[in-house]
């Protein structure tokens, strides 16, 4: 819920401030001509990274091999795709940094290592689906019980 309410009402408001100071320190035409080249320069980025993303993505598939990284940069590309299109300069700067290989990269490991992080199997996981860990059955062993040893009735010997 709070990440819902910073994207969709502080970021708002916040584009709104950074486009209004820049329109009063440049002058407003100056402002919206960069809203519109950065608009522009964005979708050419996008087209470009994209099908490089798609080269990728289609190597890994013939060389059978796992496309994971392909498709986190392919996603990767299309949100910041969409940052550089929607007027304002705070997610120009993101879309920006989503769409430039090496920042790309270093974004990609950072949510390798995040995604893994909550993936990790372990008491943490444990509270994802219940509130408390169920208990194991034991293994079968003499111990437990379980098979009954081979003179015990029941069994055939």
């Amino acid at each position: 819920m709070p990440l819902l309410v910073l994207l969709f009402i502080v970021v708002p408001i916040a584009e709104l401030y950074v486009i209004i100071r820049v329109g009063d320190w440049i002058g407003v035409g100056p402002t919206l001509a960069i809203l519109i080249a950065d608009s522009v320069f964005g979708a050419f980025l996008l087209r470009h990274q994209g099908r490089a993303a798609w080269v990728r993505f289609n190597r890994a598939l013939s060389e059978s091999r796992m496309p994971g990284r392909e498709v986190l940069d392919g996603v990767m590309i299309i949100f910041g795709g969409a940052l550089l299109l929607t007027p304002g300069f705070i997610t120009d700067v993101v879309g920006l940094l989503l769409l430039i290989p090496p920042t790309r990269a270093a974004l990609r490991g950072l949510m390798t290592t995040m995604v893994k992080g909550r993936l990790a199997t372990g008491p943490r996981a444990a509270y994802w689906g219940y509130r408390r860990m169920r208990p194991r059955r034991p293994r079968p062993g003499p111990e437990s019980g379980w098979p009954p040893p081979s003179g015990a009735p029941g069994r055939p010997p």
